[in-house]
């Protein structure tokens, strides 16, 4: 039962990033330099990959937190949400933002993956936690 939560935790957020990132994708763009053309998509783009790999990630950060929950005997929901909010806001966030410090990266890009982070985390907790 526990890989059917993990792989619906992760699907969760990444349902999640594709609602966000198609909110925000003219401001992530911009921000991300990302080349577009004239219909303001992306230039050039068409691979798959970024999607595998996102998907793959999603899998991995749940199957930790699932981990983690465990080892820490959390069950409750609101423990899932807590751990799951402390996790994308105190351990994923912050490593991005150094990232992007050090790449010289405009800190709206920061924010704007700051909070699928903090709300793909928060939701995979949450999950973990009802299942």
């Amino acid at each position: 039962m526990q890989f059917v939560a993990v792989i619906v935790a992760a699907l969760v957020a990444y349902g999640f990033g594709a609602f966000w990132y198609m909110r925000m994708s003219q401001p992530w763009m911009a921000a991300a330099g990302i080349p577009v053309d004239a219909n303001g998509r992306p230039a050039g783009n068409g691979s798959a990959l970024p999607f595998v790999v996102g998907f793959v990630a999603e899998l991995l950060v749940a199957g930790m937190m699932r981990h983690i929950f465990a080892m820490a005997q959390m069950h409750t929901i609101v423990e899932g949400i807590m751990g799951g909010f402390g996790i994308g806001a105190f351990l994923i966030t912050p490593w991005v933002a150094m990232n992007y410090a050090f790449a010289a990266r405009p800190y709206r890009l920061t924010l704007i993956d700051g909070v699928n982070s903090v709300v793909g985390c928060t939701l995979m907790g949450l999950v973990l936690t009802l299942i």
